[in-house]
């Protein structure tokens, strides 16, 4: 059978198949990490994907069970039940790809035309001689305003110390950066004119390495946060800060190598210089900002809950700590309110720019979780400790999204049917792992709408502590150790889809809505984009709706961040949005406690 070539996009996989291949297997041998927990049987349908050319077979019985009339017509399959008929290039959303490459850094790719903040030109400057005797900085200045248009005025004094004996080394040429009226710093004439975009999160930190001229992604990658050290939460950390003199410039000092050694990475990856980054843009929730910059917390964790600091902020590089070109900035989004920072600012704006209809609702479920209302031109936002338990902290077999760790899991006529990261042997719970597990536990009731779990299942035991429902015993499927879920495991779960299903319902209070209105659900963030949306609203956690109005978006924090460093408008359009945004503070919201403990409930 004739071999055809396949490009998943966007993780930039290609390579040939046989026709006799599924796309199910054309990806894992390319590397593609699609999810399957069924053996590729159609039934668990969690390998859709989206054919954007080419041929593939007929469609089979599961996939017309499956997607809706107009959802095949746009090219909607199942990777597990799709042969290639011809060349085709397959997109993979973020929730069919296995969790390891959910929790990075990919999301919708939104193209902004590049007009950025810093601009680089190249220049030849006249040689000093007995005649021309002017100071080099003036002759800089004078050459880049007169041949260019440009009206600097000033220059970067660290550039300055290191530029005289460069000059002469490059022969009078030079490439010059430019931010506003300030020359930022001087490189070689071929040199490349590099930005790094970061969503800061409170648990991982994702990178982006961005040519600022064409605005083209170089690299990306994805790192734990090591403040997690100090506190899995935003709330401890801040205690951390308060409750001890040295902790807070130990955060930061984790913070900065963790982003420097990411700017390192991401340049070797790419074969360029860390050295020639010029500009960068953060984007992080308020206590995440302040923390990086040394400002002021206690009052973030004291009513009325506001900010030192809400406006965008250009900084350099090297107040920051971050080791980038002698007088690079690093601009951070605006804050809105509270918990409300510029990850969230950064997630409208990419939200925004794709034009979303109707009654929209988009959350950025993490660790701390922001959910804003789109009605139109009226934006209204609330921020929820949602924790780190859909992370598998708290739990008591949870484990970072890494090899062996259970991913899905399916229950069916009383078996135990799990999927886990690379195929390996179980050795935890990941995030969607977990909320799998809770989901399939309620909806084979073992655990009540209360989140008690009952003595029905044989693989239901009391442990020393808790009851526990065992998902894999020791030795089975070679796990080095028994896997399960207990108790208290799922009071901790319960806690957490509470605080975020609570957000929502008291946004849409606030603004005189309903569930039922929304017309899109937009869910992004590092664990939003791999959960199983069947399972967040099979326990509660998302509104009772139609699964086609949701849609997972990756990162979009990280596209966002994107965006404003590569195009300055965009940072004008984050700081519009972000004063237009009105806060809503969870705690004083009326019916707060009602709501949250009816929010409790698996049934809710």
């Amino acid at each position: 059978m004739d071999t055809h070539r396949i490009d998943f996009q966007p993780v930039g996989r290609r390579g040939e198949s046989s026709g006799e291949s599924t796309l199910l297997v054309a990806a894992r041998q390319m590397g593609v990490g699609l999810s399957g927990i069924c053996g590729g049987h159609g039934k668990c349908r969690a390998c859709k994907v989206k054919i954007l050319e080419g041929k593939v077979s007929d469609l089979s019985p599961s996939e017309r069970e499956t997607f809706t009339a107009e959802q095949l017509q746009d090219g909607w399959r199942l990777a597990c039940q799709a042969h290639p008929a011809s060349d085709c290039r397959v997109h993979v959303p973020p929730e069919s790809m296995t969790t390891p490459q959910r929790t990075q850094v990919e999301g919708m790719d939104i193209q902004v035309p590049p007009e950025p903040s810093v601009q680089t030109y190249r220049i030849r400057l006249q040689e000093s001689t007995l005649s021309n005797v002017r100071a080099d900085d003036e002759s800089l200045m004078q050459t880049l305003n007169r041949e260019h248009g440009l009206s600097c005025t000033r220059a970067d004094v660290e550039m300055l110390r290191g530029f005289s004996p460069l000059l002469r080394a490059w022969e009078w040429k030079c490439q010059a950066a430019v931010a506003g009226d300030e020359i930022i710093g001087v490189f070689p004439w071929q040199s490349p004119a590099l930005g790094m975009a970061v969503d800061l999160g409170t648990t991982k930190i994702a990178g982006y390495l961005i040519d600022l001229k064409e605005g083209k992604t170089l690299a990306s990658k994805g790192v734990m946060n090591p403040q997690i050290s100090y506190g899995e939460d935003i709330i401890s950390r801040i205690q951390a800060t308060l409750s001890s003199p040295t902790a807070g410039a130990d955060m930061q000092r984790a913070a900065v190598e963790a982003l420097n050694q990411l700017a390192s990475d991401l340049c070797g990856e790419a074969g360029v210089a860390v050295s020639d980054m010029v500009d960068a843009v953060i984007v992080s929730n308020t206590a995440m900002h302040h923390l990086l910059l040394r400002l002021p917390v206690k009052q973030l964790v004291l009513a009325p809950f506001v900010p030192a600091v809400s406006r965008a902020l250009d900084c350099k590089a090297r107040d920051v700590g971050l080791g980038f070109a002698s007088g690079a900035y690093v601009h951070f989004l605006p804050n809105i309110a509270g918990f409300v920072g510029g990850d969230h600012v950064a997630m409208l704006l990419a939200t925004m720019e794709a034009k979303p209809k109707g009654l929209v609702m988009a959350l950025d479920i993490g660790t701390n979780t922001e959910v804003s209302l789109i009605d139109g031109e009226n934006l209204s936002s609330v921020s929820c400790a949602s924790g780190p338990a859909f992370e598998g902290y708290h739990i008591r077999h949870g484990m970072r999204a890494a090899r062996g760790a259970i991913e899905k899991v399916r229950i069916e006529n009383g078996a135990i049917r799990i999927q886990t990261i690379d195929d390996a042997p179980p050795a935890g719970l990941c995030g969607s792992g977990v909320l799998d597990a809770m989901a399939q536990l309620h909806l084979a009731g073992i655990v009540d709408g209360s989140g008690r779990m009952l003595d029905n299942h044989p693989r239901v035991r009391d442990g020393q502590e808790y009851r526990e429902f065992v998902l894999v015993e020791q030795g089975e499927s070679g796990a080095p150790m028994t896997v399960s879920l207990t108790q208290h495991d799922v009071r901790e779960l319960q806690l957490a889809k509470a605080a975020i299903r609570t957000g929502i319902q008291v946004l849409l209070a606030t603004n005189g809505r309903t569930e039922q209105e929304l017309d899109q659900v937009i869910i992004a963030g590092a664990f939003g984009s791999y959960i199983d949306v069947a399972s967040a609203v099979a326990i509660g956690m998302m509104p009772n709706l139609p699964l086609e109005r949701f849609r997972q978006v990756g990162n979009a924090a990280g596209m966002g961040a994107k965006m404003a460093l590569i195009s300055s408008s965009q940072r004008k359009k984050a700081q519009a949005l972000a004063s237009r945004v009105k806060y809503v503070e969870l705690g004083s919201a009326p019916s707060f406690s009602e709501i949250f403990l009816n929010a409790c409930s698996l049934s809710a």
